[in-house]
C-alpha cells in the first residue's frame, strides 16, 4: 500500500494520497494512535487524509468495514532552520547562485525571495544552493526555504543595481599616490573595490552617492578610475591624472 509522499511537517497539514485495495469503504485513517483529518474515499483504489501532528516515524493505517490495513511508515520532518547564506546582497537581475545553509534541508522544494520562488539544489541536510531570481525592483527581499517539515524564513537579501560614476575629484595628483578623491555617483552604499589603473586603493563609503578613495602610486598620465559592488563594475576612462613631479 504505498503512500505519496511518505513524509510532512510535525505540524500535520500534509495531504496523503494512499493506494492500495478494497478502500471504497475506508472510515478512517490513522498516523500511528493519531486520526487524520479530512479523509476523502477518491475510489476504491484511492484515498487521500490530511495529516495530523506528530514525530518520529509513524505507522500510517486505513481502517474499513473489513479491518485494519497493515501499517506503511510516515515520516514526520521538522521546520528547516537557516543558519545564513553566502551572498547577502547582489544584482537586481538575479542569476548568480548562493549557498544556504542551515538544518532539516535534504526534503528543500523551493527557495523565496520575496514574492519569486526557485527550485535549490540540495548538497546535504545542511546546505542548498539556489540560483537568485531577477528581483522587483532594489532592496531587501526575505529568503524563505519551503521542506517536507513547513517553511522557514529570518533571513534576508538585497537586491542592489550597477553602480555608476558621476563625478572624480580632484582629478588630478602625484605619481606617489596619496591624493585623497571623493567619487560621486549611484548605488555606491555596497561599494566592494576601488582602482586606479587597476591597483586597488584604500577607501571609505560615505554614503549611497559619495566614496572616498586615496590614490595608490601610478605611472605618470590619465588613468582609468574603477568601482565595483557585488551587482557590477562602472568605469571612468582616464578620470585621473598621475602627473610626474618637477625634476632640475
Amino acid at each position: 500500500m504505498p503512500i505519496t509522499p511518505n513524509q510532512g511537517s510535525t505540524g500535520g497539514g500534509t495531504l496523503v494520497t494512499i493506494t492500495g485495495t478494497n478502500l471504497g469503504g475506508t472510515t478512517a485513517v490513522n498516523f500511528g494512535s493519531n486520526p487524520a483529518t479530512a479523509v476523502t474515499n477518491v475510489s476504491p483504489t484511492q484515498v487521500t487524509a490530511v495529516s495530523p501532528s506528530g514525530t518520529g516515524t509513524v505507522g500510517l493505517t486505513v481502517v474499513t468495514p473489513g479491518g485494519t490495513s497493515n501499517p506503511v511508515p510516515f515520516f514526520y520532518v521538522g521546520a528547516p532552520f537557516k543558519s545564513g547564506l553566502s551572498q547577502s546582497s547582489g544584482a537586481t537581475a538575479g542569476g548568480n547562485t548562493i549557498t544556504i545553509s542551515g538544518t532539516g534541508l535534504s526534503t528543500a522544494t523551493g527557495v523565496a525571495f520575496g514574492a519569486n520562488t526557485v527550485v535549490p539544489t540540495v548538497l546535504s541536510d545542511s546546505q542548498i544552493t539556489a540560483v537568485v531570481p531577477a528581483g522587483a525592483a532594489p532592496g531587501p527581499v526575505g529568503v524563505s526555504v519551503t521542506t517536507a517539515g513547513g517553511a522557514n524564513n529570518g533571513l534576508s537579501y538585497t537586491y542592489i543595481d550597477d553602480p555608476t560614476i558621476a563625478t572624480i575629484a580632484p582629478a588630478t595628483g602625484p605619481t606617489s599616490g596619496g591624493t585623497a578623491v571623493t567619487i560621486t555617483g549611484t548605488n555606491l552604499a555596497s561599494t566592494n573595490q576601488v582602482t586606479f589603473d587597476a591597483v586597488p586603493a584604500p577607501f571609505s563609503v560615505i554614503n549611497a552617492t559619495t566614496v572616498s578613495a586615496v590614490t595608490p602610486p601610478g605611472i605618470a598620465g590619465a588613468v582609468d578610475v574603477t568601482l565595483s559592488n557585488p551587482a557590477g563594475t562602472a568605469t571612468d576612462v582616464g578620470a585621473f591624472t598621475y602627473a610626474a613631479g618637477p625634476g632640475i
